[in-house]
C-alpha cells in the first residue's frame, strides 16, 4: 500500500488519541519517517504491522480498527482537497458507488501500484441494495462499512446500516484468490434513498428508421466493438481494426483477441451482464498487435463501458485506448492524431504527463524530507550525547551558558563543603600491577563513586589517578551541602571496599577529607575549558584527606560544627594536628550519619569494612553503630595501631604518617 494510508493512520492517531499513544505505536511496530512517504509504495504486510500495533495499543479488534480507519479516510480525503470530487461522483449512494471504479482508474494515473477494489451495486425490491465487493486483499471489508457510513452521513444525510452477508474466496487463476464480500445496505426512504433513484420524467424520442449507416459509425466511433451472446465480434471501430486486423475476421470471438483486465473474472457473457455498471479494462493480446505498433514496454489496452443492445440482444463496448503518458505513446506508435477530438483522453494524457512531472518531484521531496528527518534525529541524538558528555564535564548551569555562546563569570560562594579522597597504598598497587589492571580498579572503583554522586546529589569536579574530588553548594547554592558531602563520604569508604586490589586481591581502603567554608568558581580556558574552584577552602580540604587515616573521614572543626547541629551525625575529635600550611588545627573523625555508622562511639579507631560486609552483613553499618565483640574476621577488621615490631594487619599498613601532597589538576589552592 502507499504511504498515504499510513499519514492517515498517523493523522488519526494524533487526532482521535493523542501524542503520547501515537509514540507508543510507533515504538512497539518500529515505524519511522521512512515509513510515511506519501508516494511511496510499501508492502501490505508493512501496513498490516501498523494496524496490529494500533489494535494492541488501543485494545480494540482489527475489525474495529479498520472501520473506525474507513470513516476517518473518508473525512481525511474531503478536508484535503477531494471534496468536490466526491461530491459530483454521484447524485445518490448507488451511482456514487458504481462510480468509484472510475475514481479508482483516475487515480491509478498518479499512484501507478495502486491495487484497488471492486464494487457493484445491486438494488432490491425491499429499499435495500446488495454490494458486491472485490478486492485482492484480505480482511479490509471493514474499511469499507466505515467508509460508506460516513459518507452516506455525509453526502446523502442517510443512516445507513450495513450487514456482511456473504464472504467468499474466487480463484481466478493460480497466483490470484479474489476476495468477494457481499454487503446488504439499508438505509433511510427519503428523496434520496439507497434503491431508488429520483426518476426524471421525460419521453426520449428514437427515430423510426436507422440513420447512420454502419461505415459512418464504425468511423465516427472508432473505438467501439459489437459482440453477441456468445461474444462473437459483429463490429468494430476503424482504428481497433487497423491496429488488430484479426478483428476483420468473421467468427473472431472476443476472448480470442481480448484478455478482461479489470475487473477480475471470467470474460463470459453472463458476467458483463452481472456486471453491466461496471467500468471495464480490456488488453489486446500482443500476437494480434501489427508489427509497427507493437511494443515490448506496454501493451494496447482499452477502457470504457458495456451497454446493452436491447433491440438486437447484442453488447456494445464503447471504449477510448488507455494511455497513461507520451513514452507509452511513442512505443507503440501511437499519436493523439489516432485519438478522436470528442475524446477527453487527449487531454488525459496531456494532463498526465505534467501530473507525472509533478509527481515525480514530489516523490523526491518526500524523500528528501523523510531523509532530513532522519539526519536531524541523528544529529538530535549526537547532539544530546555531546550535551550529555558536557553536563559531566562541567555543571549543567555552566555548560548551558557556554553552549549559548555566553560569557561564564567567576561567581563566590559564601558556603560549600568539599569532599576529597585518595585509594590508601596506590603506589604500591601501581608499582606491582600492569598499567591495564590499575586502569580496571579505577574505573571500577569510580563507577561506584559516581553512582553515589548521583544518590546525594553532589557535583564531582574531577579525578586525578586515584584523588576524587567532589563538592556540594555550587554552583547552584545549597543549604544542605554539608548534610549531603557528609553521608556521601560515609558511603565511599564502605563503597571501596567492594573493589579489590589486582596486587593482593584485598578489598580496597580509602582515605577522606572534608572542610567547609567560601571559594570562588569560574571557567578556564577556551580550549578544552575547565570548571576550577578556588579559595582557602580548597586546600584545607585538600589537607583533610592528606592527613587523614585510611578507612576514616577526617574533617575540619568548621564541618564538625555544622555537623553538631545536624540531626543524626556523630563525630569524633582527633586533636591538634599539625596541617602543613596551616599551622596548628583541631580535626575530627565523622563515623555516623542518619542511617549508617561505620566505628564505635567509645572506640577512636577505624572499623574497616571488607568483603562487601555492608551488604551480607548490615548490622555493622546500621543506625546504631556495630554491636560489641560482634566484628567479623572474615568481612571486617579493626586495625590497630601499627609500631615498628607490629606487623602489617591483612597486608594493610596503617600509620600516622600524612599521605603525600597531591593537587589535582584544575584547582587552585590559595592560602
Amino acid at each position: 500500500m502507499y504511504g498515504q494510508i499510513h499519514v492517515i493512520v498517523r493523522s488519526l492517531i494524533l487526532e482521535k488519541f493523542g501524542e503520547e499513544t501515537w509514540r507508543k505505536i510507533l515504538d512497539q511496530s518500529g515505524f519511522d519517517d521512512p515509513d510515511f512517504m506519501v508516494f511511496h509504495y510499501y508492502t501490505d504486510e508493512r501496513t498490516l504491522i501498523l494496524i496490529g500495533t494500533v489494535s494492541e495499543i488501543l485494545d480494540l479488534p482489527v475489525p474495529a480498527v479498520l472501520e473506525v480507519f474507513g470513516g476517518y479516510f473518508y473525512t481525511y480525503c474531503k478536508e484535503n482537497g477531494y471534496d468536490k470530487m466526491l461530491a459530483t461522483l454521484g447524485g445518490n449512494i448507488v451511482s456514487f458507488i458504481q462510480n468509484l471504479d472510475s475514481l479508482h482508474a483516475l487515480l491509478a494515473m498518479t499512484y501507478k501500484e495502486i491495487e484497488a477494489p471492486s464494487f457493484r451495486c445491486i438494488p432490491k425490491s425491499d429499499g435495500t441494495v446488495e454490494l458486491h465487493y472485490y478486492t485482492n486483499r484480505k480482511g479490509l471489508h471493514p474499511i469499507v462499512i466505515g467508509t460508506l457510513k460516513e459518507l452516506g452521513k455525509d453526502l446523502f444525510n442517510l443512516d445507513l446500516s450495513i450487514e456482511v452477508a456473504k464472504h467468499e474466496e474466487i480463484i481466478v487463476d493460480e497466483n490470484t484468490v479474489q476476495q468477494h464480500v457481499t454487503f446488504i445496505l439499508m438505509g433511510a426512504n427519503d428523496t434520496k434513498t439507497i434503491a431508488n433513484v429520483e426518476n426524471i420524467k421525460f419521453k426520449p424520442y428514437f427515430p423510426k428508421d436507422f440513420v447512420t449507416p454502419a461505415k459512418s459509425l464504425c468511423s465516427a466511433l472508432p473505438y467501439h466493438i459489437v459482440f453477441d451472446k456468445n461474444l462473437v465480434i459483429k463490429q468494430t471501430g476503424l482504428f481497433l481494426q487497423n491496429l488488430c486486423p484479426e478483428l476483420t475476421k468473421a467468427g473472431t470471438k472476443l476472448t480470442d483477441v481480448f484478455e478482461l483486465l479489470h475487473p477480475v473474472m471470467s470474460l463470459t457473457h453472463s458476467n458483463l451482464m452481472y456486471f453491466i455498471n461496471a467500468s471495464y479494462v480490456i488488453g489486446v493480446k500482443n500476437e494480434f498487435v501489427i508489427d509497427e505498433k507493437r511494443s515490448d514496454i506496454a501493451r494496447h489496452t482499452l477502457e470504457g463501458q458495456m451497454v446493452w443492445l436491447e433491440e438486437i440482444d447484442h453488447l456494445i463496448f464503447l471504449c477510448s485506448p488507455r494511455l497513461d503518458s507520451l513514452e507509452e505513446m511513442m512505443s507503440m506508435n501511437v499519436f493523439l492524431a489516432d485519438i478522436p477530438m470528442f475524446d477527453v483522453t487527449r487531454k488525459l494524457v496531456l494532463l498526465s504527463q505534467q501530473r507525472n512531472a509533478e509527481l515525480e518531484i514530489s516523490k523526491k521531496l518526500d524523500e528528501t524530507t523523510a531523509a532530513l528527518k532522519t539526519t536531524m534525529k541523528e544529529l538530535d541524538e549526537a547532539k544530546a550525547k555531546v550535551d550529555s558528555l558536557l553536563n559531566e564535564m562541567l555543571p549543567p548551569k555552566v555548560s548551558k551558558q557556554l553552549q549559548e555562546g555566553k560569557k561564564v563569570d567567576a561567581e563566590k560562594f559564601e558556603g560549600v563543603t568539599i569532599f576529597f579522597s585518595d585509594v590508601v597504598k596506590f603506589t604500591n598497587i601501581c608499582a606491582a600491577c600492569t598499567p591495564i589492571d590499575v586502569v580496571n580498579m579505577l574505573n571500577g572503583l569510580y563507577g561506584y563513586f559516581d553512582n553515589l554522586t548521583i544518590k546525594h546529589g553532589v557535583y564531582k569536579v574531577e579525578t586525578i589517578g586515584d584523588a576524587y574530588m567532589v563538592v556540594c553548594g555550587l554552583p547552584e547554592v545549597d543549604a544542605d551541602h554539608c548534610q549531603k558531602v557528609a553521608c556521601f563520604s560515609l558511603d565511599m569508604v564502605v563503597t571501596a571496599g567492594l573493589v579489590k586490589s589486582p596486587a593482593t586481591g584485598i578489598p580496597l581502603m580509602i582515605r577522606a577529607g572534608l572542610h567547609s567554608g567560601p571559594v570562588v568558581s569560574g571557567v578556564v580556558g577556551e580550549k578544552m575549558p575547565r570548571y576550577c574552584l578556588f579559595g582557602d577552602t580548597v586546600n584545607t580540604a585538600s589537607r583533610m584527606e592528606s592527613n587523614g587515616q585510611p578507612g576514616r573521614v577526617h574533617c575540619s572543626g568548621d564541618t564538625a560544627k555544622i555537623l553538631s547541629t545536624l540531626t543524626g551525625f556523630k563525630t569524633k575529635t582527633r586533636g591538634v594536628v599539625d596541617i602543613k600550611g596551616k599551622g596548628k588545627m583541631e580535626t575530627h573523625f565523622l563515623y555516623k550519619d542518619p542511617t549508617k555508622q561505620i566505628e564505635h562511639d567509645d572506640e577512636n579507631e577505624p572499623l574497616i569494612i571488607l568483603n562487601g560486609a555492608h551488604l551480607e552483613h548490615p548490622e555493622y553499618i546500621g543506625p546504631d553503630g556495630p554491636p560489641k565483640g560482634a566484628v567479623d574476621p572474615k568481612t571486617a577488621i579493626y586495625v590497630p595501631k601499627v609500631s615498628s615490631t607490629t606487623p602489617p594487619t591483612n597486608g594493610e599498613l596503617k600509620t600516622d604518617k600524612p599521605a603525600p601532597e597531591r593537587k589535582p589538576s584544575g584547582v587552585c589552592n590559595v592560602s
